[in-house]
């Protein structure tokens, strides 16, 4: 066992967030020598290097291919796009025409799994020695905590609610970009907003939005790079030799089944495919053979 004591120095992990046209890609473009894996096509007012991302596929190989290049820091543009690419992906795997196709809430799980592989992918970046910044856009959505008597409105990032969670948990600074503005009451005693030209950003958990740091960053700061320079002004971390990026291991028909053997075993004895005290190893050939032929129409049917 191999303990270690103090901090320690490596590149970081940021997902910027905020609402719309507030700078977002403008300030990503200020991280130490960036390459930009434009998914969005958002970044052509931008003078940074950048490389056009149209499939699942093709955002994979580009960040294998990253390990090994000289740019400081990888920008993903934008998360939520990239998600849309992994939907379309898992669609086409499956020709299926809606994520709703797979029934309830089981095509978001089999995403949000390919987004849990994609963060992995991204780590051998951070291993390399390269930050890794995800851009994303943020939706409103309505919070009713059973502690409260009323529902909220709060910013989140504006991805699928099983990816989130995922995205916020893997990153080390999640800041949320918007507009500093106030409410002042007018003459007729209504609510009015004012400014709305300084930008900000918000680094701690609040009711309104999603946030973090591990840095103890202040929980508000000016929208300018000065703001967090310092997060990334360590030595150069020694890219690792030839870091090779695996993607996991497809889950096998067999791993499927195991881990729904309960349900698995009860419906087979329910055909009378298999009998009593047996369980789906003992099915025979041409049972599995049919459900290999259509694996997500008999998990659909499970009770």
């Amino acid at each position: 066992m191999n303990i270690t004591k103090g901090k320690q120095i490596r590149a970081q992990r940021v997902v910027i967030y905020g609402v719309e046209s507030v700078g977002k890609s403008t300030f990503a473009a200020q991280f130490p020598n960036p390459l930009f894996l434009d998914v969005e096509g958002g970044t052509a007012h931008l003078d940074t290097a950048r490389a056009e991302i149209d499939s699942w596929k093709q955002l994979n190989d580009a960040i294998s291919e990253c390990a090994h290049l000289d740019y400081k820091t990888i920008v993903i543009d934008s998360a939520d796009w990239a998600e849309r690419l992994a939907i379309a992906d898992l669609l086409t795997q499956h020709k299926k025409g809606s994520i709703e196709d797979f029934g309830f809430g089981k095509g978001w799980v089999m995403v949000s799994e390919k987004i849990a592989a994609f963060l992995s992918r991204l780590d051998g970046l951070i291993v390399a020695g390269k930050n890794v910044a995800l851009i994303a856009h943020s939706k409103v959505t309505k919070v009713e905590p059973p502690d409260l008597p009323a529902a909220y409105d709060r910013y989140e990032l504006k991805l699928s609610k099983q990816s989130s969670p995922l995205v916020k948990e893997w990153a080390d600074e999640l800041w949320f970009f918007r507009f500093k503005t106030k409410t002042v009451e007018s003459e007729s005693g209504r609510a009015k907003g004012i400014g709305g030209k300084e930008r900000i950003i918000l680094t701690t958990h609040s009711a309104a939005y999603d946030a973090k740091t591990r840095s103890g960053l202040p929980e508000e700061l000016p929208m300018t790079w000065a703001s967090v320079a310092h997060l990334f002004n360590a030595p150069a971390l020694k890219p690792a030799p030839a870091v090779e990026i695996v993607a996991p291991e497809p889950i096998t028909l067999e791993d499927r089944l195991a881990k729904n053997e309960e349900k698995v075993n009860s419906y087979l004895r329910s055909k009378n495919l298999i009998t009593e005290g047996q369980t789906f190893r003992d099915m025979e050939e041409r049972v599995f053979a049919r459900i290999k032929a259509n694996p997500e129409k008999f998990f659909a049917a499970l009770p």
